[in-house]
């Protein structure tokens, strides 16, 4: 039995402790937010915060977040700079299909909570690993810097 501490919520699940978090996230827990997309950390779809930092969800043994804060999309929006990026993601318009815009959103806070004016060069690397099918990078540049110009 494992305790985790996800959304400042302390929850226990028996689960092994090879198993990627993002399935403990997902089918365990029932927080569908964080999305599978390749399952080898490349495209950021199942971006979660760990101790403030963007991490990759589907590669990550939750056995080695025992002590750690994982927050993940579904309570983002209880801070006030993720209610921030949320709305200007509404204000542009980014999202087309939505499939790795949980993830986007989740590199946006970590990359602003860092960084809070990046400029284009540092919005590429803080973003670098999102990967968006439908191209709306424009758009979420301009989301980002939305919220920097606040």
């Amino acid at each position: 039995m494992l305790t985790l501490s996800i959304n400042g919520a302390d929850l226990e699940v028996d689960v092994p402790e090879d198993m990627p978090l993002l399935w403990v996230l997902r089918d365990v827990l029932g927080l569908t937010g964080s999305k599978y997309g390749c399952g080898i950390a490349q495209c950021g779809a199942c971006t979660v915060h760990l101790d403030g930092q963007a991490a990759r969800s589907c590669v990550l043994p939750v056995g080695e977040v025992k002590d750690r804060k994982v927050v993940t999309i579904e309570s983002i929006g209880n801070t006030d700079l993720g209610q921030q990026v949320q709305q200007a993601w509404l204000e542009d318009e980014v999202v087309q299909c939505g499939y790795c815009q949980c993830g986007q959103i989740m590199s946006a806070v970590a990359l602003l909570e860092k960084n809070p004016q990046p400029d284009d060069k540092a919005i590429d690397q803080g973003m670098a690993g999102n990967l968006c099918r439908c191209c709306t990078y424009t758009r979420i540049r301009s989301a980002i810097k939305r919220v920097a110009q606040a």
